[in-house]
């Protein structure tokens, strides 16, 4: 089944609902749309999977019911610069719940669509279950992240008139320099993700643990560790040393802690389905 939901800004975004008619549900906003051609070669050189949200959608359908939809591509086409606050987030995805007729779900988000997911949980009691990829439930970078939107927001308005930056002529990331990169991008596009760190600076994710009283896991590849230039705030976004450092406190807060091991699994290599399907797969099994 697939419907057209109405989002809180007027915008409208394709909603699907497949799966096994008899399991509990998962929402997946991390269901981004199939590409190929040279499109799906230039994500592969990065690491990214072209298929990534249907082999999400075909790995969970045989067991469970999952409810999918590629919320980030939707916030590309239709930007809410001033509007994409963890009100309006959550309000979008319990509208997309109640017009789909799922009353509980499960949730699982990677990178900001994890921190959604936390501000999900904690302004609703329709959760049955979380899973943050690759952003920790506790001290997470709300600081970091918020000096790296804002400086990419900066680039995306000095930058309008500059010419796109040449990525035809690299073939791997390993050959862009990132400290000197420049961003060439819709400031509406860069300014949301602002808008958004913006109006977590007050949130304390120590102060929610004992109201998340449900089956919880966090997990991020060992080399998940992003250190950003001088164009993007000189900061480091270390989401493994967080998780790590805390991994007692998750745990006696309830949360289950997985750290996707290998030399490659960086951020990008941690959220590709054939990293995190057999995670998440049977421990959804195991707590639905």
């Amino acid at each position: 089944m697939k419907k057209i939901v109405e989002l809180h800004d007027g915008s409208t975004l394709e909603v699907g609902l497949t799966g096994n008619p008899s399991g509990k549900v998962i929402m997946l906003p991390v269901a981004k749309k199939s590409v190929y051609g040279q499109e799906a070669d230039s994500l592969k050189l990065w690491g990214v999977d072209p298929e990534l949200g249907k082999n999400f959608v075909e790995g969970l359908s045989d067991t469970f019911q999952v409810m999918y939809f590629d919320y980030e591509g939707h916030l590309f086409e239709h930007p809410q610069p001033d509007s994409l606050t963890p009100e309006n987030m959550a309000q979008d995805l319990l509208r997309i719940a109640d017009e789909m007729n799922v009353r509980k779900f499960s949730y699982y988000g990677y990178s900001w669509l994890a921190l959604v997911g936390l501000q999900l949980a904690i302004k609703t009691n329709r959760l049955e279950s979380l899973i943050m990829g690759g952003y920790p439930p506790y001290e997470g970078p709300y600081k970091e992240m918020l000096a790296v939107t804002e400086k990419t927001y900066e680039q995306a308005i000095n930058h309008q008139s500059i010419p796109e930056y040449p990525h035809e002529q690299h073939t791997s990331p390993e050959e862009i320099d990132w400290n000197n990169i420049q961003v060439k991008i819709d400031p509406s596009q860069t300014k949301q993700f602002f808008t958004m760190y913006q109006s977590l600076m007050d949130f304390d994710d120590k102060k929610i643990q004992d109201r998340l009283n449900f089956p919880k896991l966090a997990f991020a590849g060992e080399k998940d560790t992003i250190v950003y230039g001088e164009n993007f705030g000189s900061v480091t976004v270390d989401i493994i040393g967080l998780l790590q450092k805390n991994v007692k406190q998750l745990q006696s807060f309830g949360w289950d802690v997985e750290i996707l091991k290998g030399n490659d699994m960086d951020h990008t290599k941690a959220m590709q389905p054939t990293s995190v399907l057999p995670l998440i797969k049977p421990w959804l099994m195991k707590h639905s």
